[in-house]
This record gives C-alpha cells, sequence and structure tokens, in this order.
C-alpha cells in the first residue's frame, strides 16, 4: 500500500499501538534517510509529496510517510483469523497495484496457497 500497512500482529507484553507507533517512526526516518541521500530522478518529487502531506497536518513535521490511525481487530476464531489473511492479500489486486495476488512483493500469499 502506498500510505499504510496491514499486519497481523500479536505482543504480550507491548501494546500494540507502541509497536505501530515505534514501526511507523522507524521506517520513515529510514526511507527519508535514503531517498535524501540516493542520487534518484524521482528524489524531489517524492519529498515534495511527502512535505505536501505533512502541511496538511498540525503535527509539526516536515514530511509525512504514513496515514494516521491505527484500526486494530481482535481476530480471535479462525474465521475471523482467515477472512483478515484473505482482506490483506486481495488488498493490493483490489486497489489495481498488481493483477494477481502473488505478484505483490511483499505478500505472504504464497505462504498459504500451494500455487
Amino acid at each position: 500500500m502506498t500510505s499504510h500497512i496491514h499486519l497481523i500482529v500479536t505482543s504480550s507484553s507491548v501494546p500494540l499501538n507502541q509497536i505501530i507507533r515505534d514501526f511507523k517512526k522507524h521506517t520513515a526516518k529510514q526511507l527519508l534517510k535514503t531517498i535524501k541521500e540516493t542520487p534518484e530522478s524521482r528524489r524531489e518529487w517524492l519529498l515534495n509529496k511527502f512535505s505536501y502531506a505533512s502541511d496538511r497536518n498540525t503535527r509539526g513535521s516536515n514530511y509525512k510517510v504514513w496515514q494516521d490511525g491505527f484500526h486494530p481487530v481482535i481476530l480471535d476464531t479462525n474465521k475471523k483469523l482467515k477472512q483478515r489473511v484473505d482482506y490483506i492479500h486481495g488488498n493490493p489486486l483490489n486497489t489495481g497495484l498488481v493483477n494477481e495476488e502473488k505478484n505483490w512483493a511483499h505478500s505472504s500469499f504464497l505462504a498459504y496457497t500451494d500455487t
């Protein structure tokens, strides 16, 4: 996804909102550092996109990589877990990023199928 991520995560020691907050903070910093340090033709375009997103919020940062929010769902049955896994695998297809679920480079789809 372009500005959000779908995960199935659990923790018995750290609250999930803290895990997601730290994940977003760390990955945003690393992504911006890489963009700034890599001579790449889309560097200015990317930084402008992140800067524009930041200008639309009042948190005072120069760049905004991730969407705000955290929407946990309790997966307390196998049916709910399967529904979420299917949703996660289908999301890149449904948003037009790939033409088959198996083609999303960052997907666990192939771990759940025999094809």
